[in-house]
């Protein structure tokens, strides 16, 4: 397991915490990664024009930024993105009426928002019966699965099999037929039972990153499980 994931108890959050550090900053980048899009989706779906979500979202991570409001975030009180929303409900009800909106170009934000894209992607989003509570949820469940996707990705490029993933990335969710590998391995130029091997070990490796995932955001190892069951009846 690399150092990045030598804890498994909120190690993203407690280095977050640490304030205006390199290390503080880059983990509540990677926070902001995840989870600015669910929360843009969530004020969008609670009846806000786009624009208002866009900059009551980067306000909200200025704020956490400016303030280190993250400091105050406890383990102990459950997972990680159950505090966020919260934070961002009480940011909405109190803290806006308060400050003036963070202008789009204004402000310095940790992860640059694309209010195009974001609405972009809010277009397509399901309209029927998805609270935006579950919205949000489904959303987090979504981008956890993208980064994890892409780490999975960094991992292979720097070992020199970019191209091998290329060619798996769409079969990590289960096994593949025979007929898939014979034409995956005709793709690059191996043998059927090796690119199931190939493929095999790539899912495990996608499992286990998944799961440290997982374990930067919640209490201890004992609720990892419960948080992937909790992340596929958000898909579901």
């Amino acid at each position: 397991m690399s150092r990045r994931f030598e804890t498994t108890r909120w190690s993203l959050i407690l280095t977050a915490r640490q304030g205006t550090t390199p290390e503080a900053r880059e983990a509540l980048s990677a926070l902001c990664e995840i989870y600015w899009y669910p929360l843009y989706a969530f004020i969008r779906r609670k009846g806000h024009a786009a624009e208002d979500a866009s900059d009551r979202v980067q306000g909200f991570f200025a704020r956490l930024l400016e303030k280190n409001q993250i400091a105050v975030a406890d383990r102990q009180r459950g997972r990680f993105r159950s505090w966020l929303l919260a934070s961002l409900q009480h940011y909405l009800a109190n803290e806006w009426d308060r400050e003036s909106a963070l202008k789009r170009g204004g402000g310095q934000l940790l992860v640059p928002l694309d209010a195009t894209a974001a609405e972009d992607q809010y277009r397509i989003e399901p309209s029927h019966e998805l609270t935006p509570e579950r919205l949000f949820e489904r959303r987090w469940a979504l981008a956890l699965l993208e980064r994890v996707l892409n780490l999975l990705r960094d991992e292979c490029t720097r070992a020199g099999k970019g191209p091998l993933f290329g060619q798996l990335k769409d079969n990590l969710a289960g096994e593949g037929s025979e007929a898939s590998y014979q034409q995956l391995a005709a793709a690059l130029g191996s043998t059927p039972g090796a690119v199931k091997v190939a493929a095999h070990r790539l899912r495990r490796r996608y499992r286990e990153l998944l799961r440290e995932e997982i374990a930067q955001t919640v209490s201890g190892p004992e609720d990892i499980d419960d948080e992937l069951r909790r992340l596929l009846e958000a898909l579901g």
